[in-house]
């Protein structure tokens, strides 16, 4: 019979490329006139480096929540208008799709309007506007990149850590993009963000224990979304069930039963992570204004 995992994580995952990165944005900050902070519409507290206020030093931003075609939408709704309330000029995006994209160019002008403004009052109009794209691994700011400016020019794959070098993209004559390699940060002040970091990928898999993860996830869903794991696992979330007990069921009702009835839990922690984060479990927001609200009393 397999033991159950432990209930701990070891996420060893900066790297001395982020270091790197880190001081190449604050060498570049000066030569840009905003800054676009992407964010996981699942999660936009946890996938927002805490250091990127200090980094950008008073610059204009524009928040984009990626991937709203996976999040609770009720929940997107929330958080945009959270972000407002910060100052914070919005848009809800699904890059992969371009759904939304096509909204940027003018976000960006009504961003910098004062300034644009300004410019036109020195007889500076087609000045260039340069913004800085930032955001964690993973989080899909090549592909966001690549729809805004109509061509493929950063490269995007379904993994963290893939753009490495800062690249200038023109978007028309008078925008141009920074693109940043994704930065996160040394020290996690709540496990938790760690745990949601992982649970969407913007973490290697390879640095921690998928099943212990899974399990974490099992326990969240079971908690908040039970209707979820009914609709498609097929399995009841009963008060007993811990997120080991809620694999085990889903395993089972998937058919992977090794030799002696024992349940192949590590094969259904890859399926969960798998289908979680592909949208095919459904569309989840692991966190909410009012948690956060909550829990800094």
């Amino acid at each position: 019979m397999a033991e159950k995992p432990e209930n701990t994580m070891n996420i060893q995952w900066y790297p001395g490329h982020m270091t790197k990165t880190r001081r190449m944005i604050q060498a570049e900050m000066k030569h840009v006139d905003a800054v676009c902070e992407i964010l996981d519409a699942r999660l936009p507290l946890s996938s927002r480096n805490p250091d990127v206020g200090e980094l950008t030093a008073g610059k204009p931003r524009l928040i984009i929540l990626n991937r709203v075609d996976l999040a609770d939408a009720a929940a997107t709704k929330k958080w945009a208008a959270w972000f407002r309330s910060q100052g914070y000029a919005v848009l809800e995006v699904n890059a992969k799709a371009g759904q939304g994209t096509g909204r940027f160019a003018t976000a960006v002008r009504e961003l910098l309007k004062d300034k644009l403004a300004a410019y036109a009052e020195k007889g500076q109009t087609g000045k260039v506007v340069r913004v800085m794209i930032l955001g964690i691994p993973n989080v899909g700011k090549s592909t966001f990149i690549n729809q805004v400016a109509g061509r493929r020019t950063a490269k995007a794959e379904d993994r963290p850590g893939v753009t490495r070098a800062k690249q200038w993209v023109p978007v028309d004559r008078t925008l141009e993009l920074l693109d940043t390699p994704g930065m996160l940060w040394p020290k996690f002040d709540d496990p938790q963000v760690g745990l949601h970091l992982a649970y969407t990928g913007a973490v290697r898999d390879e640095i921690m224990d998928t099943e212990t993860l899974a399990c974490r996830l099992m326990e969240y869903l079971g908690r908040r979304y039970p209707q979820a794991l009914l609709a498609r696992y097929k399995i009841e979330v009963e008060d007993a069930d811990t997120g080991y007990t809620l694999l085990e069921k889903a395993g089972r009702k998937r058919g992977l039963v090794l030799r002696g009835g024992e349940i192949d839990t590590e094969r259904m922690a890859n399926i969960l992570l798998d289908e979680f984060r592909s949208g095919r479990l459904g569309r989840f927001t692991l966190e909410l204004p009012e948690d956060r609200e909550a829990a800094n009393g």
